[in-house]
C-alpha cells in the first residue's frame, strides 16, 4: 500500500544521508519534499500541515545527537512522527469480566465488512485463544448471511442469524452466545453504498440492544480520504473504539491509514493484507513506521512464522541464523514455510535491508515452483555444499528438475546473494535480541493458552 511513499521517503533520505551537515535550507527542501510526498499519498491536509511542522520543530536548533548523522538524525524525527499519526502504540484488547465481549463492526457496503468479521473471529480463536461467536445482523444485502456462515465454517466458529429484523436478531445472538458459554460475540452489520440516515439509525439502535465493549469500523484502505469522512460520520453516532482497514494488500496510496487517527482520534486496531483468514493481524504503528521508511518490519514476519512453524524449528532456524549459517536446505525449508504465511510479495516488504530493485519487484507466488524443483533435484552434498555443483552437475540438476542449466545458474547466482543478506541480518544491532524477546513471548502465549484450555 505505501509502496509509492516509501519510494519517494527512500529518495529524500538517500539524499540526506550523502551530507556530512545539515543546514536549515536542506532541511526546509527535505520538509517540502515530505510535505508533497504525503499529499501525492492522499493524505489529509491538516495532517500533513500539522505533521511537517511537528518535524520541522524538532529540527530547527536541536542538538544532534552523536550517535545519528544529521541524515539519520532527520530519519528518526519522521519516524517518530509518522508512528504518532498512525495511532502511537498497538490498541491492547482487554475482555469482559463477564462473558461474551462483545464487538461490534460497522461499515458501508464494499469495505469488506463481513469477510473482516469472519478474519476477526479466526483471530481470536487462533491467536488469543478465544471461543467466538458470529452475528449476522446485515439482512440488506442479499447472501450476506451465508457468506458469514461459510467464513465462520472456515474458521469453526458458529453463526447466529434468522429471518428477522437486525435488532431482534442481534438481541438473541448475544442471549445465544451467553447459553453457549461463547467469551467473544463478533455481530457483522449492514452497510450502505453511502451514508444515510437510516444506515445510521439500525447500527444505533443494535449498539444500544448489545452495548458493545468494542465498536469497529471496517474501512477500505483504497477509498483514501473518503475513508476519514465516513469514520466521522460513523463516530458521531456510535463512538468508535478504532478501526479494520482492508485491502491493504492493493495498490491504494496509504492516506486513509496516515489520515484516521489524526482526524477522527480514533486508531487503526487491526489490518487486512490478504485474502485468506490468517492475513489478519493487530495494527502496530511503529512497525507500520518502519515499512513506510522502508526498514522492514521483523517483529510481524517472525510473528507470522510463529504462527506456521512449531517452537523446534523456530529455535533451530534463529540458532542457525545467529550463526550466520545458511544451506539450500535452509533455503526450501523457509520456502515451504513462507508459503504458508502469506503472499510472497508482502514477506519480502517486511525484510530489512533489501534493496529497492527487490522490494518492489513483480513477484509472484508460482515463481517458486521451479525454484523449488531445482533443488529437490540436488544431492544432500550439494544443497550443503553448492560450491561443489561442477558443469556436468548443473546439467544434471537441470533435467532433473524440468529447467534448464541457465535457471540453475541463476539459483545458484541468487542463493549466492542471499547467503550474504542472511549473514548481514544475523550481525544488525538488535535484531538477535528482538528475535529472542519475540520467541520468549511466543512460548508465554502458548504456556497461557494451554492453561485455558485446561481449565
Amino acid at each position: 500500500m505505501f509502496e509509492s511513499l516509501t519510494d519517494r521517503f527512500d529518495a529524500i533520505f538517500t539524499r540526506l544521508r550523502g551530507r556530512g551537515r545539515l543546514t536549515e535550507a536542506d532541511v526546509d527542501e527535505a520538509l517540502r519534499e515530505i510535505r508533497l510526498a504525503l499529499l501525492q499519498a492522499d493524505v489529509n491536509l491538516r495532517v500533513v500541515r500539522d505533521f511537517v511542522s511537528r518535524v520541522r520543530a524538532e529540527l530547527v536548533g536541536m542538538d544532534l545527537s552523536q550517535s545519528l548523522t544529521p541524515g539519520q538524525q532527520v530519519v528518526k524525527v519522521v519516524h517518530d512522527e509518522l508512528r504518532t499519526i498512525l495511532g502511537g502504540e498497538a490498541l491492547r484488547l482487554t475482555y469482559a469480566s463477564r462473558p461474551p465481549t462483545v464487538i461490534l463492526l460497522a461499515g458501508l457496503q464494499g469495505s469488506g465488512k463481513t469477510t473482516a468479521a469472519g478474519k476477526l473471529a479466526s483471530w481470536f480463536k487462533r491467536r488469543e485463544g478465544r471461543n467466538p461467536m458470529l452475528v449476522g445482523a446485515d439482512l440488506q444485502r442479499p447472501a450476506a448471511v451465508e457468506q458469514l456462515r461459510v467464513l465462520g465454517e472456515q474458521a469453526g466458529v458458529p453463526v447466529f442469524s434468522e429471518a428477522s429484523d437486525p435488532v431482534t436478531v442481534a438481541k438473541k445472538g448475544l442471549a445465544e452466545a451467553v447459553r453457549l458459554g461463547r467469551d467473544v460475540l463478533i455481530v457483522d452489520t449492514a452497510g450502505r453504498l453511502s451514508i444515510d440516515a437510516e444506515l445510521m439509525d439500525e447500527v444505533r439502535r443494535i449498539s444500544d440492544t448489545v452495548e458493545p465493549h468494542y465498536t469497529f469500523l471496517v474501512i477500505d484502505a483504497m477509498t483514501g480520504q473518503d475513508a476519514v469522512s465516513t469514520a466521522e460520520a460513523f463516530h458521531q453516532t456510535l463512538e468508535l473504539d478504532g478501526v479494520i482497514l482492508t485491502k491493504v494488500d492493493g495498490d491504494a496510496r496509504g492516506g486513509a491509514a496516515l489520515s484516521v487517527k489524526e482526524v477522527v482520534g480514533r486508531p487503526i486496531v487491526f489490518s487486512s493484507n490478504g485474502e485468506k483468514q490468517a492475513d489478519f493481524e493487530l495494527f502496530h504503528p511503529d512497525r507500520m513506521a518502519d515499512r513506510i521508511l522502508g526498514m522492514g518490519d521483523v517483529l510481524t514476519l517472525i510473528e507470522k512464522a510463529e504462527a506456521v512453524a512449531d517452537q523446534a524449528q523456530q529455535e533451530e532456524a534463529l540458532a542457525r541464523l545467529q550463526e550466520g549459517r545458511f544451506t539450500l536446505d535452509d533455503f526450501l525449508e523457509q520456502m515451504q514455510q513462507m508459503k504458508k504465511m502469506g503472499p510472497l510479495a508482502g514477506i519480502l516488504g517486511m525484510m530489512p535491508g533489501l534493496p529497492k530493485e527487490v522490494r518492489n519487484a513483480d513477484i509472484d507466488d508460482s515463481m517458486l515452483v521451479p525454484i523449488e524443483a531445482i533443488i529437490r533435484s540436488m544431492t544432500p552434498d550439494e544443497r550443503q555444499n553448492p560450491s561443489i555443483i561442477n558443469g556436468s552437475r548443473r546439467l544434471r540438476i537441470a533435467r532433473g528438475s524440468g529447467t534448464s542449466t541457465t535457471e540453475v545458474n541463476s539459483l545458484l547466482e541468487r542463493f549466492k546473494q542471499m547467503q550474504t543478506y542472511m549473514r548481514q541480518i544475523s550481525t544488525m544491532p538488535g535484531i538477535g535480541r528482538r528475535m529472542a524477546r519475540a520467541g520468549a513471548k511466543s512460548s508465554s502465549r502458548k504456556s497461557n493458552k494451554k492453561k485455558r484450555r485446561g481449565r
